[in-house]
């Protein structure tokens, strides 16, 4: 096992800068992810971690050793790929074991190994075979086994899930978390699902345009973003986003929409006073909105008429596309919170539970 360092690691490619400045450390035994949108530098700084590209300036440590100038194979790592990269003429124990018969390993203990390996992915039976006797799920724990032979000190994952359907992502994102949770090797992952970032992470670090935009645990990222673009990326179905204004009265703050409705911002919510009267976008996600009942709401609950266009059963949730004056929203309800199409209703908000953005700047409030 082993710590990451990187302290002002830069990338060009030509005129093109990849990566602006990263300074990251990864703890021994960590699980990070790296996430974001297609072009934010992610799988170029995973590929850089591994010395499969030259870095511009910068420095990259691993185990405290600067690995700069090392070539992959001398960095102690091992890595999984997206297209499995598995010898389709070579069975799955020789595909797992080819690598130790590389480095000369004795055949008694790569047939230990490989044996472990196996055991611990479930695929003891599949040795024999040849990768194309294989489903996707099936040569992405080969994939997996060939790089815990290694027994390198850091595992790399670059996106090795994205050619699987959603059943067996699903199925594989536990596999990999246990795989972390019984060998305890630092390990980092790189996807463009922050579904995956979410549910695998220890920490996540969500970049954007080569910079890291925010890092932290999963839910502080999800429930405290610090701007526009991580309050937006991360959630599914995305935050909703409505145009609003907020203005101080005495010692209250009211968020007003633009069809006028006031919603009160609670005591823990009220933003600093050089911000009130100023043009600002409530976000709200999907999952703090219901259907408001006659009942008197909570503290901190309001409400907001609307009405549904699209209503979405799926069995243990239901989506309603709705509208909040000219802004489409979504809500993510109960599995029988049905309401009916092009009918007047009620949505409890959560003003615990906002985000308040300023629009210039793209800085949660």
């Amino acid at each position: 096992m082993a710590d990451v360092k990187i302290e002002n690691l830069q990338k060009y490619y030509g005129s093109v800068q990849a990566l602006k400045g990263i300074d990251l450390q990864i703890g021994d035994g960590e699980f990070v992810v790296f996430v974001g949108p297609s072009g934010c530098g992610k799988s170029t700084l995973l590929r850089s971690i591994a010395g499969l590209e030259d870095i511009s300036s910068g420095e990259i440590s691993i185990g405290g050793r600067v690995v700069n100038d090392l070539r992959p194979r001398d960095r102690d790592i091992a890595m999984v790929f997206q297209n499995y990269a598995l010898y389709p003429f070579l069975s799955v124990y020789d595909n797992i074991a080819f690598g130790l018969r590389a480095r000369k390993v004795a055949e008694a203990e790569i047939r230990k190994r490989v044996d472990g390996a196996a055991s611990m992915l479930g695929i003891t039976a599949l040795l024999d075979r040849l990768p194309r006797q294989l489903s996707g799920g099936q040569r992405q724990r080969v994939a997996i086994g060939r790089a815990i032979v290694r027994q390198a000190q850091l595992f790399l994952f670059d996106e090795p899930l994205s050619n699987l359907d959603a059943k067996l992502r699903d199925e594989m994102r536990g596999e990999i978390k246990r795989l972390h949770k019984e060998i305890s090797t630092t390990m980092i992952y790189v996807t463009h699902d922050q579904v995956e970032a979410m549910t695998l992470a220890d920490r996540i670090v969500l970049l954007r345009d080569g910079r890291i935009e925010q890092q932290g645990a999963p839910l502080d990222l999800f429930e405290r973003p610090r701007t526009g673009f991580v309050a937006g990326f991360l959630g599914s179905p995305s935050i909703n986003l409505l145009r609003a204004r907020l203005v101080s009265r005495g010692l209250e703050q009211v968020v007003v929409l633009e069809t006028g409705v006031q919603l009160e911002l609670p005591a823990g919510r009220r933003i600093s006073s050089t911000a009130a009267g100023s043009a600002v976008l409530l976000g709200l996600r999907p999952q703090h909105l219901a259907l408001a009942g006659p009942a008197l709401l909570p503290p901190g609950v309001e409400r907001v008429p609307s009405k549904a266009e699209i209503v979405q059963p799926t069995g243990t949730r239901t989506y309603v596309t709705a509208r909040i004056g000219d802004t489409e929203v979504t809500a993510e309800l109960g599995a029988h919170d049905l309401p009916e199409v092009n009918e007047p209703l009620e949505f409890a908000v959560d003003m615990n539970r906002c985000v308040l953005i300023d629009p210039s700047t793209d800085q949660v409030l």
